[in-house]
């Protein structure tokens, strides 16, 4: 059965790391529904977290491609029971505001704790970060107000407590 599944590669931070791991993944037939990338706490090193689709016989094969490319250091399936995770997403939204709706949008942010960012004569443009199904439920509030605009990140995660660190 094929599910979602969020993997993190801690790689270093070298040109052509991005496009392996991207070539990796899609040579092998999975499409990547999200795909972050950005620098650690140590310039030497970035984190990739990209979210895919597939059975998990299929994405054990994967990780463990992934493992063996150059210049990866680990790699770590978030989806998995076991691994006790922080995921987050950030999204703008760009949303059909006047004066009389203006009021009501705004409330409805500060009820997710999202920040209105920019207020135009006939927009407003909201930023909010939480976790997928957080998001999705804030998009089907506001949607009917018409959501002129959005930019998803996709996911970002790290798995909880205090771990050795892999170098």
């Amino acid at each position: 059965m094929k599910k979602k599944h969020t993997l993190s590669a801690l790689v270093e931070n070298k040109f052509g790391v991005l496009a392996r791991v991207a070539g990796m993944l899609s040579g092998r037939g999975f499409n990547i529904e999200t795909l972050n990338v950005g620098p650690t706490h140590d310039p030497a090193y970035s984190r990739i977290t990209a979210t895919v689709v597939a059975d998990d016989a299929a994405l054990d094969r994967c990780v463990k491609a992934l493992d063996k490319l150059i210049n990866v250091i680990t790699v770590q399936d978030f989806s998995r029971e076991q691994v006790d995770h922080v995921a987050r997403e950030l999204i703008l939204v760009k949303v059909k505001s006047d004066r009389k709706s203006r009021s009501e949008l705004i409330e409805m942010a500060s009820l997710f704790r999202a920040k209105v960012v920019d207020v135009a004569h006939d927009s407003l443009v909201i930023e909010f970060t939480g976790g997928e199904s957080k998001i999705t439920a804030f998009l089907d509030l506001i949607a009917p107000f018409g959501i002129l605009e959005s930019a998803r990140t996709g996911a970002v995660a790290l798995s909880r407590g205090r771990k050795k660190e892999v170098r």
